[in-house]
C-alpha cells in the first residue's frame, strides 16, 4: 500500500495542511516542537483510531476549535482509498470510507495498516504489563480488525462488572445504579487502558444506546446482586476467553519473526524470547487452546478470587491482567543492563510486526518512525535502514539529516516542517 495524500485541519498545530507523498522514504525534517511527530501521528490515527501519545481527542483538536479532519488517499492492490476521521473536543467521532461516513469507526480499521516506531516503544521493554497489552492488542486489531469489537466488548462488561462489585464496598451508594448512558458507577473503574484506550468516542460505541442486563432504568426489578453478578461472569468469562485466544495466536505467530529478527541484529550471540501469560491458565497447557475449557477455568478461577473481588471491589481474574514478558538469554530483558540490548529486543519485535503484517493483508504496511534514531546506535540503525530499503513506504521524523547517508537522502523525499506547517 502505498499513502499518497494526507490533509490535515485543525490537527494539533496544522490549521489547514496537504501533504503529497512522492517516494517510498520520506524524512520529515524539523526542530522540535514544530509538528514533525504529528503528521506521523495523524496517518496513525488513521490505521488504529488511537494516538500513542495522549487519550484524549480534545488534545489532538487544534486550540479555539471545536474539532479537527484528518483525510487521506491511499493506494492498495485492491484499488483507491479515501480513509477519514473528524474528531471533536466533545469526543464524538465520525468516520469516512470513500464517501460513506461509517456507522462505527471501528468498521475504518484494516483500511490503511501501519507499524508505528517510537522512542516511547522503549517501555515496551521496561515498562508494566499494561504497556505490552497494549502493545499485543494495537497489533491483534491490524492483523484481525473484528478483535477491536470483541475487546470493546469486554470493556464494557469490565467496567459494569467492576461498578458492581463496588456496591457492597463501605460509602457506596447503592441507589446509584447505572442508566442506559452507561454512566454512574462504571466512572474510574480500577483498570489499566491497554484493552481499552481512555477514548471517549470508542467507549460511547462499546456502550451504544442499548440497555445491558441488570441495568436500572425503571422499566423492571432490579436483579438482586448475586444474580446479576451471575450475568457479568458469563459475560466476562466468554467474551475473556475470546481475547486470550487471540492473543495467544497473534503472539505464536510474531514470537519466530522476532526471535529470527532479535538474532540477526545481535549476531546469534543472545537469543530473544516471548513469552506470553494469561493470568487464567491451568496445570493441563495443551487444552488452554480449547474454548469450552478456558471459559470454565475462567469462571472457576473467578469462584475462587470472588471473596477478594468483593473485598477489593475489582475484578482480579481475566485478560486485563495478562502479562507478555520478554527474556534475553532466559533472563528478563527489563533487568537487562543494557539499554543497547533492551532497544535490540524493541526493534526486533518492530521489524517482526512489519513481516507479520505484510504476510498477513498481502502487501506492505507503512512504517512510521517517529524520532526513534536517535534512540539507536549507528549499528543499529544501519541494520534498521537497510530492513526497510524500499520495501516499506516509511515517514521517518529527524532534527537533522546527518544521521542518514547520501543514498538514502537521494532517494528519499525529504519535508522540512516549521511551526505547523510542511515548507
Amino acid at each position: 500500500m502505498f499513502l499518497q495524500h494526507l490533509h490535515l485541519r485543525h490537527f494539533r498545530n496544522y490549521t489547514d495542511q496537504t501533504v503529497t507523498f512522492t517516494a517510498p522514504k520520506t524524512l520529515v525534517v524539523g526542530d522540535n516542537a514544530q509538528g514533525k511527530s504529528n503528521l506521523l501521528e495523524a496517518v496513525e490515527l488513521l490505521a488504529s483510531l488511537r494516538s500513542h501519545r495522549v487519550s484524549r481527542d480534545r488534545d489532538l483538536v487544534q486550540d479555539s476549535h471545536d474539532s479537527g479532519d484528518i483525510t487521506a488517499f491511499l493506494q492498495r492492490d485492491l484499488g483507491f482509498y479515501k480513509v477519514g476521521l473528524t474528531l471533536r473536543v466533545s469526543g464524538r467521532r465520525t468516520a469516512l470510507l470513500n464517501t460513506e461516513t461509517l456507522r462505527r469507526q471501528l468498521d475504518l480499521l484494516g483500511t490503511l495498516n501501519a507499524v508505528q516506531f517510537s522512542s516511547l516503544d522503549l517501555d515496551l521493554v521496561r515498562g508494566g504489563p499494561g504497556q505490552r497489552r497494549d502493545w499485543i492488542d494495537g497489533l491483534l486489531m491490524q492483523l484481525e480488525p473484528v478483535a477491536a469489537h470483541l475487546l470493546q466488548q469486554y470493556g464494557r462488561v469490565l467496567r459494569q462488572r467492576n461498578a458492581l462489585l463496588r456496591q457492597d464496598l463501605p460509602g457506596v451508594n447503592r441507589g446509584n445504579r447505572l442508566g442506559k448512558g452507561g454512566q454512574g458507577l462504571a466512572q474510574g473503574s480500577a483498570m489499566d487502558h491497554s484493552l481499552f484506550p481512555d477514548d471517549q468516542a470508542l467507549a460511547q460505541e462499546a456502550w451504544g444506546a442499548e440497555a445491558s442486563p441488570g441495568w436500572d432504568d425503571g422499566s423492571a426489578d432490579p436483579l438482586s446482586p448475586t444474580s446479576e453478578l451471575a450475568l457479568w461472569d458469563a459475560q466476562l468469562a466468554s467474551l475473556g476467553t475470546q481475547v486470550m485466544r487471540r492473543r495467544q495466536r497473534a503472539l505464536h505467530r510474531l514470537a519466530p519473526l522476532a526471535q529470527q529478527w532479535h538474532q540477526r541484529i545481535s549476531g546469534c550471540r543472545e537469543l530473544l524470547r516471548i513469552q506470553y501469560l494469561p493470568n487464567v491458565s491451568g496445570d493441563q497447557p495443551d487444552l488452554l487452546d480449547n474454548p469450552d475449557y478456558l471459559q470454565a477455568l475462567f469462571l472457576d478461577r473467578m469462584g475462587d478470587r470472588s471473596a477478594a473481588e468483593r473485598s477489593q471491589g475489582n475484578s482480579l481474574v481475566g485478560p486485563h491482567r495478562d502479562e507478555v514478558e520478554l527474556w534475553i538469554n532466559d533472563t528478563p530483558a527489563r533487568h537487562y543492563g543494557s539499554q543497547g540490548q533492551q532497544r535490540t529486543v524493541v526493534l526486533a519485535i518492530k521489524l517482526a510486526e512489519l513481516e507479520l503484517l505484510e504476510t498477513v493483508i498481502g502487501e506492505p504496511p507503512v512504517l512510521l518512525l517517529d524520532d526513534v534514531l536517535a534512540e539507536l546506535d549507528l549499528k543499529r540503525q544501519n541494520q534498521l535502514l537497510e530492513a526497510i530499503d524500499d520495501r516499506f513506504q516509511t515517514l521517518i521524523t529527524t532534527t537533522h539529516l546527518g544521521a542518514f547517508d547520501a543514498h538514502w537522502r537521494r532517494d528519499s523525499q525529504i519535508l522540512t516542517v516549521e511551526g505547523g506547517q510542511v515548507i
